[in-house]
Protein backbone atom coordinates (compact mmCIF):
# COMPACT_ATOMS: atom_id res chain seq x y z
CA UNK A 1 0.00 0.00 0.00
CA UNK A 2 1.17 3.62 -0.49
CA UNK A 3 3.10 4.83 2.53
CA UNK A 4 3.62 8.53 1.84
CA UNK A 5 2.06 11.06 4.21
CA UNK A 6 2.10 14.83 4.73
CA UNK A 7 3.30 14.33 8.32
CA UNK A 8 6.87 13.30 9.12
CA UNK A 9 8.05 10.05 10.61
CA UNK A 10 10.88 10.46 13.11
CA UNK A 11 13.08 7.37 12.85
CA UNK A 12 15.47 6.86 15.77
CA UNK A 13 18.19 4.34 14.89
CA UNK A 14 21.34 3.13 16.62
CA UNK A 15 23.05 0.25 18.37
CA UNK A 16 21.30 -1.81 21.06
CA UNK A 17 21.28 0.03 24.43
CA UNK A 18 22.36 3.29 22.79
CA UNK A 19 19.40 5.19 24.27
CA UNK A 20 17.02 5.09 21.29
CA UNK A 21 13.86 4.26 23.23
CA UNK A 22 14.59 6.87 25.90
CA UNK A 23 15.18 9.55 23.25
CA UNK A 24 12.13 8.56 21.20
CA UNK A 25 9.95 8.74 24.32
CA UNK A 26 11.36 12.16 25.22
CA UNK A 27 10.68 13.47 21.71
CA UNK A 28 7.07 12.24 21.85
CA UNK A 29 6.61 13.69 25.34
CA UNK A 30 7.81 17.14 24.22
CA UNK A 31 5.55 17.01 21.17
CA UNK A 32 2.54 16.19 23.36
CA UNK A 33 3.33 19.09 25.70
CA UNK A 34 3.11 21.33 22.65
CA UNK A 35 -0.30 19.95 21.77
CA UNK A 36 0.79 17.49 19.08
CA UNK A 37 -0.56 13.95 18.86
CA UNK A 38 2.47 11.64 18.89
CA UNK A 39 3.08 7.93 19.39
CA UNK A 40 6.24 5.87 19.83
CA UNK A 41 6.64 2.72 17.76
CA UNK A 42 8.96 0.61 19.88
CA UNK A 43 10.71 -2.27 18.12
CA UNK A 44 11.09 -4.18 21.37
CA UNK A 45 7.36 -4.01 22.00
CA UNK A 46 6.47 -5.30 18.53
CA UNK A 47 8.82 -8.27 18.95
CA UNK A 48 6.87 -9.24 22.07
CA UNK A 49 3.60 -9.47 20.15
CA UNK A 50 2.52 -12.63 18.27
CA UNK A 51 3.37 -10.91 14.99
CA UNK A 52 6.85 -9.80 16.00
CA UNK A 53 7.63 -13.05 17.78
CA UNK A 54 7.58 -14.84 14.42
CA UNK A 55 10.71 -12.98 13.35
CA UNK A 56 14.29 -13.96 14.02
CA UNK A 57 17.41 -11.89 13.44
CA UNK A 58 18.43 -12.82 9.90
CA UNK A 59 18.83 -9.96 7.45
CA UNK A 60 15.46 -10.77 5.87
CA UNK A 61 13.75 -10.87 9.24
CA UNK A 62 15.33 -7.61 10.34
CA UNK A 63 14.23 -5.98 7.08
CA UNK A 64 10.69 -7.32 7.55
CA UNK A 65 10.67 -5.89 11.06
CA UNK A 66 11.68 -2.46 9.72
CA UNK A 67 9.00 -2.63 7.02
CA UNK A 68 6.37 -3.37 9.64
CA UNK A 69 7.46 -0.32 11.60
CA UNK A 70 7.18 1.76 8.43
CA UNK A 71 3.65 0.46 7.81
CA UNK A 72 2.62 1.32 11.38
CA UNK A 73 4.18 4.79 11.01
CA UNK A 74 2.28 5.37 7.76
CA UNK A 75 -0.99 4.40 9.44
CA UNK A 76 -0.34 6.84 12.25
CA UNK A 77 0.72 9.76 10.07
CA UNK A 78 -2.19 9.31 7.67
CA UNK A 79 -4.44 9.75 10.71
CA UNK A 80 -2.76 12.92 11.90
CA UNK A 81 -0.43 11.33 14.45
CA UNK A 82 3.30 12.02 14.48
CA UNK A 83 5.12 8.67 14.55
CA UNK A 84 8.40 8.27 16.43
CA UNK A 85 10.06 4.94 15.61
CA UNK A 86 12.67 3.45 17.94
CA UNK A 87 14.48 0.56 16.24
CA UNK A 88 18.06 -0.63 15.71
CA UNK A 89 17.23 -0.87 11.96
CA UNK A 90 20.82 -1.78 11.11
CA UNK A 91 20.79 -1.65 7.29
CA UNK A 92 21.31 1.69 5.57
CA UNK A 93 19.76 0.62 2.26
CA UNK A 94 16.51 -0.43 3.94
CA UNK A 95 16.29 2.81 5.89
CA UNK A 96 16.85 4.78 2.68
CA UNK A 97 14.16 2.77 0.87
CA UNK A 98 11.72 3.47 3.71
CA UNK A 99 12.67 7.17 3.60
CA UNK A 100 11.74 7.28 -0.09
CA UNK A 101 8.45 5.48 0.52
CA UNK A 102 7.34 7.54 3.51
CA UNK A 103 8.22 10.88 1.94
CA UNK A 104 8.62 12.89 5.16
CA UNK A 105 11.39 11.16 7.10
CA UNK A 106 13.60 12.55 9.85
CA UNK A 107 16.46 10.21 10.69
CA UNK A 108 17.95 10.51 14.17
CA UNK A 109 21.14 8.50 14.62
CA UNK A 110 21.95 7.76 18.26
CA UNK A 111 25.72 7.35 17.89
CA UNK A 112 26.51 6.46 21.50
CA UNK A 113 29.82 4.49 21.32
CA UNK A 114 29.63 0.67 21.48
CA UNK A 115 31.66 0.48 24.69
CA UNK A 116 29.20 2.79 26.42
CA UNK A 117 26.22 0.85 25.04
CA UNK A 118 27.70 -2.35 26.45
CA UNK A 119 28.35 -0.71 29.82
CA UNK A 120 24.80 0.67 30.07
CA UNK A 121 23.06 -2.48 28.82
CA UNK A 122 20.72 -3.82 31.49
CA UNK A 123 19.72 -6.94 29.55
CA UNK A 124 23.15 -8.55 29.57
CA UNK A 125 22.94 -9.12 25.81
CA UNK A 126 26.12 -7.22 24.98
CA UNK A 127 28.09 -9.30 27.49
CA UNK A 128 26.54 -12.54 26.24
CA UNK A 129 27.32 -11.63 22.63
CA UNK A 130 30.93 -10.76 23.44
CA UNK A 131 31.27 -14.09 25.25
CA UNK A 132 29.99 -15.92 22.18
CA UNK A 133 26.79 -17.01 23.91
CA UNK A 134 24.51 -14.87 21.72
CA UNK A 135 24.95 -14.99 17.95
CA UNK A 136 23.95 -12.39 15.39
CA UNK A 137 24.00 -9.48 17.81
CA UNK A 138 24.19 -6.07 16.17
CA UNK A 139 27.43 -4.32 17.04
CA UNK A 140 29.31 -7.53 17.90
CA UNK A 141 28.99 -10.17 15.16
CA UNK A 142 26.26 -8.55 13.07
CA UNK A 143 26.75 -5.22 11.28
CA UNK A 144 25.31 -1.82 12.01
CA UNK A 145 25.51 0.51 9.02
CA UNK A 146 25.54 4.08 10.28
CA UNK A 147 23.47 6.66 8.38
CA UNK A 148 25.37 8.56 5.70
CA UNK A 149 23.50 11.85 6.17
CA UNK A 150 21.06 11.76 9.09
CA UNK A 151 19.08 14.85 9.97
CA UNK A 152 20.43 14.49 13.50
CA UNK A 153 23.32 12.70 15.17
CA UNK A 154 23.04 12.27 18.94
CA UNK A 155 25.84 10.94 21.11
CA UNK A 156 24.29 10.55 24.54
CA UNK A 157 27.70 10.66 26.20
CA UNK A 158 28.01 14.25 24.96
CA UNK A 159 24.42 15.51 25.08
CA UNK A 160 21.50 14.98 27.43
CA UNK A 161 18.39 13.17 26.26
CA UNK A 162 16.28 16.27 26.92
CA UNK A 163 18.59 18.58 24.93
CA UNK A 164 18.66 16.17 22.00
CA UNK A 165 14.87 15.78 22.05
CA UNK A 166 14.39 19.54 22.06
CA UNK A 167 16.69 19.87 19.03
CA UNK A 168 14.46 17.50 17.09
CA UNK A 169 11.26 19.17 18.25
CA UNK A 170 12.63 22.61 17.30
CA UNK A 171 13.41 21.29 13.83
CA UNK A 172 9.82 20.08 13.50
CA UNK A 173 8.47 23.46 14.62
CA UNK A 174 10.46 25.23 11.92
CA UNK A 175 9.57 22.90 9.05
CA UNK A 176 6.90 23.91 6.58
CA UNK A 177 3.38 23.26 7.83
CA UNK A 178 1.17 20.98 5.69
CA UNK A 179 -1.64 22.83 3.87
CA UNK A 180 -4.32 20.76 5.61
CA UNK A 181 -4.11 19.19 9.04
CA UNK A 182 -5.61 15.74 9.50
CA UNK A 183 -7.86 14.86 12.42
CA UNK A 184 -7.05 11.51 14.01
CA UNK A 185 -9.51 8.77 13.05
CA UNK A 186 -9.24 6.76 16.26
CA UNK A 187 -11.52 3.88 15.32
CA UNK A 188 -9.89 3.10 11.98
CA UNK A 189 -6.41 3.71 13.34
CA UNK A 190 -6.96 1.26 16.20
CA UNK A 191 -8.19 -1.42 13.80
CA UNK A 192 -5.18 -0.90 11.51
CA UNK A 193 -2.69 -1.11 14.37
CA UNK A 194 -4.43 -4.20 15.74
CA UNK A 195 -3.60 -5.94 12.47
CA UNK A 196 0.09 -5.19 13.04
CA UNK A 197 0.06 -6.53 16.60
CA UNK A 198 0.39 -3.18 18.39
CA UNK A 199 -2.74 -3.59 20.50
CA UNK A 200 -2.33 -4.37 24.19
Amino acid sequence: MPLASTLPTIWVTGLPASGKRTLATAIADHLRVQGQVAEVIDSGRLRRTPLGATLGFSRDDRDTNMRRHAMAAAMLTRNGVLAVVSAVSPYRATREAIRAELGEFIEVWVSTPPAVCAERDQTGNWARAKAGELKGFTGVDAPYEAPAAPEFEVDLTQESVDAAALRVVSFLENRSTPSAELEPDSENLTADLDELGYSD
